[in-house]
């Protein structure tokens, strides 16, 4: 016995549900990225790190950002050209 089709509205409501917005701590935004939890604190304050938001006292890290921040730092090899460029304005500013 073959399972009923899906009808066409069932489809389109399962479809049009909005994802839900996960967040993370400090700590487990760290872990996310395998980067210390110093790092993402000094991030938030000299700036280049991933999107933050502030609840009232709390720093939460949405995981969409932290996914984006990341694939922003993506090279094919160390003689790309915007991987230098980066690395070289990095140094710069230290």
């Amino acid at each position: 016995m073959r399972p009923a089709p899906l009808r066409p509205a069932a489809a389109a409501v399962a479809t049009t549900t909005p994802q839900l917005q996960r967040y993370l701590t400090n700590d487990e935004a760290a872990d996310y990225l395998r980067l210390s939890p110093r790092t993402l604190e000094k991030q938030r304050v000299i700036g280049g790190g991933p999107k933050f938001r502030k609840f009232g006292r709390r720093v939460m890290y949405a995981v969409a950002d932290l996914n984006t921040w990341a694939d922003q730092r993506s090279y094919e090899a160390t003689s790309d050209p915007e991987y230098t460029e980066q690395h070289a304005a990095d140094s710069r500013a230290r």
